[in-house]
């Protein structure tokens, strides 16, 4: 495959965006409904479990059912808090047992060092989410659930097909290890290097250092592997308690963005049901927990939803200048999604739109994809980057409405539009 030079996105990029649309008043109201969630729920601070995250959760409700052919409902879930306090738990245990190794108390650090392995994979890679069970105490968030039915009378001879988009409505904390100043230097100067990277260092990797180090210094003897290992495992554990203690941010982006495209999507299908096809629009809370709301609407809603004619499409921080699809992810391990054919699906449905999706790319952070792709379902997952490939802002205080590329979230709404259209009949 012939890469583009990074001059040549950049040129490309600037002309998209350069380029005057014809007028659309389609496209306008589109626009007008995008901004109008974001500045609306922007202002509230929605950190995972708390008053403000149920707050949006019934305005956004209240705005849904609003539309005709929806059906909204609210479902309280069950969620254990944002994930920095664990996280700096078990950073802190691998710590203690590299400083054990240090100290020629090996089979104590190994230990240590097990355990807290064991616990960031656990968390880190969407595992039974053990540690968090048993230690944190158990909270609750609120999923927002809207149903559009199938057009009356068609298709009635088979069972419709049913597509759940999914975003989510709560907000992410700051914290130093967000800082894009490095990405943005390397970009200006490497930027073709940048621009074939499509996949971005596996932060999670930081906490094993500790747990894997102590292991070398026990098998070889040689103590700088713990040194090593305490040094590494220290800086991660202190990012950890940094985002732990930073504020939460508005989260325009990351993830008003898709909440808006969500309503901005029900709209369309309130104004035309298609037949054929049925749309479950869920905003899931407690995404930046890791999880914990799509966990629960899976569990909650699977025996329902017949993975052969079931399809997720996830709308995450689909705000900055470029549109991109995932095709897998793994903070430790990557997995790629189950049915490739659907991607296959939302990439023609964009050439057809002339909508640029850039693919190829994998996450290294967790999404709420990971969840409906285990559970056998289609999954398809939109985001978006920078030219410097990181998403705009990403939990960084000026994650705010006049920061986020409103073209780019309409373009996504368009194009999961055309996907569901593409499937009625």
């Amino acid at each position: 495959m012939l890469l583009v030079s990074s001059r040549e996105a950049q040129l490309r990029d600037v002309e998209d965006r350069a380029r005057p649309r014809p007028a659309d008043p389609r496209r306008e109201a589109l626009l007008a409904t995008l901004r109008e969630v974001v500045e609306r729920l922007a202002p509230i601070e929605r950190t995972p479990c708390s008053a403000g995250e149920r707050e949006a959760a019934q305005w956004l409700a209240r705005r849904l059912g609003a539309i005709a052919q929806l059906e909204v409902a609210l479902e309280d879930e069950p969620a254990w808090g944002t994930f920095p306090p664990t996280a700096t738990a078990l950073g802190t245990l691998g710590v203690l047992g590299a400083a054990l190794a240090l100290r020629g108390r090996r089979a104590a650090g190994v230990l240590l060092g097990a355990a807290s392995a064991a616990g960031i994979v656990d968390e880190a890679q969407n595992g039974p989410r053990s540690v968090r069970r048993l230690a944190r105490r158990r909270r609750a968030t609120v999923n927002v659930i809207a149903r559009v039915p199938p057009r009356p009378g068609a298709a009635e001879q088979r069972e419709p097909v049913t597509f759940v988009v999914i975003a989510h409505h709560d907000a992410p904390q700051t914290g130093f290890i967000f800082d894009q100043t490095v990405h943005r230097r390397l970009h200006a100067l490497a930027p073709e290097l940048i621009e074939g990277i499509k996949t971005s260092p596996p932060q999670w990797w930081f906490g094993l250092a500790a747990p894997l180090l102590t292991l070398a210094t026990a098998l070889t003897g040689r103590r700088r592997f713990a040194a090593a290992g305490l040094a590494i495992g220290a800086l991660g554990t202190l990012a950890a308690a940094d985002v732990w203690r930073g504020a939460t941010v508005a989260g325009a982006n990351d993830n008003l963005s898709g909440v808006a495209a969500l309503v901005a999507l029900a709209e369309l299908l309130g104004r035309e049901p298609l037949p054929g096809v049925r749309v479950l629009l869920v905003s899931c809370g407690a995404e930046e927990t890791l999880q914990d709301g799509i966990r629960a609407f899976v569990a909650r809603h699977r025996a329902e939803l017949d993975p052969a004619r079931t399809h997720f499409v996830n709308l995450d921080t689909i705000g900055s200048p470029r549109l991109v699809m995932l095709e897998g992810e793994g903070p430790i391990w990557m997995e790629d999604y189950a049915g490739p054919w659907l991607r296959e699906q939302l990439s023609a449905c964009a050439q057809r739109l002339g909508i640029r999706l850039r693919r190829g790319y994998r996450a290294r952070a967790s999404t709420d994809s990971v969840i409906p792709s285990r559970a056998g379902y289609a999954t398809a997952t939109l985001v978006s980057i920078t030219p410097w490939g990181t998403p705009a802002n990403y939990h960084l205080p000026s994650d705010v409405p006049a920061n986020l590329d409103y073209d780019t979230v309409a373009d996504a709404t368009s194009l999961v539009h055309e996907l569901v259209r593409a499937h009625s009949s």
